[in-house]
C-alpha cells in the first residue's frame, strides 16, 4: 500500500508533464544560453544532449564523465528559470536523464563550482536557486522535522544500519562494514568526550537512539536523550526497554531549547544542521544553562567551507529548514557563553564513504521505496544521496566535529592518543566490565590535573 505522507509532489511536476508542441530542432539562441549556463557553473566535465538527440554542450577542457539529456524544450526552459530546483525535480520527474555514472555526473559539476573561490551573483543564484527558506522556531522545527525522518520507520530500516544511525560513520579501517563504522564513530566521539562510568550526559537530537544506547551499553553512564520527532522518540524507547537499557536511559519528545538539569557532558550529533544559524546563540545558552562547571561537549554536524544558503531543491523536497553552518559561523554557540574550544576535526570523506553504503543498499530496496511512495519519490532520494556523495567528495560540504568545554578546564586529554586505541564496543565490553576496569586502572593526566580519563586507559 503506498504512503500518503511523502511531500515530494505539490502538483507542479510529475513523471508525466506537457511538453511544448513545434519544431523538434534547438535554436541558436537555446544553444548558446546552454552553454552560458554551463560556463557559469565552470565549464563541468560533462555534455548536455537536447531534445533533438545532439550534443549542445561538451566540456572544452576535460574528457566528460557523464551526459545529461533533456527529454523536451519545455524541461529546459522551466531549468533556465531556477536551475537547482529544476534539475531536481526535472530528474525525479524523469523528464532530465543522466547518461553514466549519476555521482560522477554531480561530482563533477560540484568541483567546477567549487573552484570558484569567489563566485558571483549568477553563480550563487545558480548554486542557490529561488525558495522561500523554512524557519526553526518551536513549531517551525517540528514541521521540517516531520517532513524528513517521519517518512516512516520502515523506509529508513531499508537501507541504515542495524541501530538505524543517520549521521556519518566513522572508517577507522577501510574495510569496515557500516555497522562496524558506525559503532566505531559512537567510540570515537565518546572518547573526545573522555566518558568516565556515572558521568550524566545529555544528547541533543537523538534520532532512533543509538548513540544513548551506546554509551550507556558500553560506558557506564546515563543519558538524557531529546527529539521532537514522535516517531524516533517511539523507535528509541521501544528499542531501550527490549535491551534492557531503559533504567539507563530517558528518551524525551521535546524541542533542545527546553532541556533541563546538569549534565557532565553534552553531545549532538547531526542536529546542528536543523538549528539555524539566527538560533546559535539560543543553543550556547541552553548548553552554558545545563553543562556543570567541569562539563565538557561535543558537536558533530555537516558543515560548509563558507557560509551559503542550502539549495532551493534541498530546502523544499528534502531537508526543509536545514543549514550546515561555516566553521566561522558555529563559533557564535561557543563565544557568548565563554566556552573553550579543545578540538576540531572535519572528517567530511568518511561522510562520503558513508553515503556510499547508503545509496548501495538503497538502491536494492528501490522497489520497495517505489511500493510504499511513487518513482518521483525513487529518483528524488536517490538524487538526494548520490548529490550527497558527490557534495562531500568534492569538498562542497565538510563535517566538523567539535569538542569544547568550561575554561580552565586543565584535565582535558593532552594529545589525542587516547583516540586511537582499540574500541571498547569492539572487544564486547559493557558498563559492567568498564565501571570495574575503571577503579583498579591508572589515569593519566598531565601535572597539577585531576586524575580523568581512567575508563578508557
Amino acid at each position: 500500500m503506498k504512503s500518503n505522507r511523502h511531500p515530494l509532489v505539490d502538483g507542479t511536476l510529475s513523471g508525466e508533464q506537457e511538453t511544448w508542441a513545434g519544431p523538434r530542432h534547438v535554436t541558436p539562441v537555446e544553444t548558446w544560453l546552454l552553454n552560458r549556463l554551463m560556463g557559469l557553473l565552470g565549464d563541468p566535465a560533462v555534455s548536455v544532449l537536447c531534445w533533438d538527440g545532439r550534443e549542445h554542450y561538451r566540456c572544452p577542457h576535460s574528457q566528460p564523465v557523464a551526459r545529461m539529456r533533456f527529454l523536451d524544450r519545455a524541461t529546459f526552459w522551466r531549468l533556465l528559470t531556477n536551475p537547482n530546483l529544476h534539475f531536481g525535480d526535472s530528474f525525479s520527474a524523469g523528464r532530465i536523464k543522466i547518461e553514466g555514472d549519476l555521482v560522477a555526473f554531480i561530482e563533477a559539476v560540484y568541483e567546477a563550482k567549487v573552484k570558484r573561490t569567489r563566485p558571483g551573483v549568477l553563480q550563487r543564484f545558480l548554486k542557490r536557486g529561488l525558495v522561500r527558506p523554512q524557519r526553526n522556531s518551536l513549531s517551525g522545527s517540528r514541521d521540517n522535522i516531520h517532513h524528513h525522518y517521519d517518512l516512516g520507520n520502515e523506509f529508513y530500516r531499508l537501507w541504515l544500519d542495524d541501530e538505524m544511525a543517520y549521521t556519518c560513520a566513522y572508517f577507522a579501517e577501510p574495510d569496515m562494514t557500516l555497522e562496524q563504522a558506525q559503532a566505531a564513530k559512537l567510540d570515537y566521539i565518546a572518547r573526545k568526550l573522555q566518558l568516565e562510568p556515572g558521568d550524566q550526559v545529555v544528547e541533543a537530537g537523538c534520532g532512533w537512539g543509538g548513540l544513548a544506547r551506546h554509551f550507556a551499553r558500553h560506558y557506564g553512564v546515563r543519558v538524557r536523550a531529546y527529539n521532537i520527532s514522535p516517531s524516533q522518540i517511539a523507535y528509541a524507547r521501544e528499542r531501550a526497554k527490549s535491551e534492557g537499557l531503559d533504567d539507563r536511559i530517558e528518551y524525551i519528545e521535546d524541542d533542545y531549547r527546553n532541556i533541563q538539569g546538569a549534565y557532565d557532558a553534552f553531545v549532538s550529533v547531526g542536529m546542528l544542521e536543523h538549528v539555524g544559524a539566527e538560533n546559535y546563540a539560543t543553543l550556547g545558552r541552553v548548553i552554558d544553562r545545563v553543562l556543570t562547571d567541569d562539563g565538557r561537549g561535543l558537536i558533530h554536524s555537516i558543515g560548509q567551507i563558507r557560509p551559503e544558503p542550502t539549495s532551493a531543491w534541498t530546502e523544499k523536497r528534502i531537508f526543509p529548514g536545514a543549514y550546515p553552518p561555516a566553521l566561522s559561523e558555529m563559533m557564535a554557540i561557543f563565544e557568548d557563553p565563554g566556552f573553550s574550544v579543545v578540538d576540531v576535526e572535519n572528517i567530511r570523506l568518511h561522510y562520503a564513504k558513508t553515503v556510499e553504503h547508503w545509496l548501495e543498499r538503497y538502491q536494492g530496496h528501490e522497489q520497495d521505496v517505489r511500493e510504499m511512495f511513487d518513482d518521483f519519490f525513487v529518483r528524488a532520494w536517490r538524487l538526494y544521496l548520490a548529490a550527497s556523495i558527490a557534495t562531500f567528495r568534492a569538498g562542497s560540504l565538510q563535517l566538523y566535529q567539535v569538542v569544547f568545554s568550561r575554561p580552565g578546564k586543565n584535565d582535558m586529554a593532552w594529545t589525542r592518543a587516547h583516540l586511537y586505541q582499540d574500541q571498547p564496543s569492539s572487544k564486547g565490553r559493557d558498563a559492567a566490565s568498564i565501571s570495574s576496569s575503571a577503579a583498579s586502572q591508572s589515569s593519566t593526566s598531565w601535572p597539577g590535573a585531576k586524575p580523568r580519563f581512567s575508563a578508557l586507559k
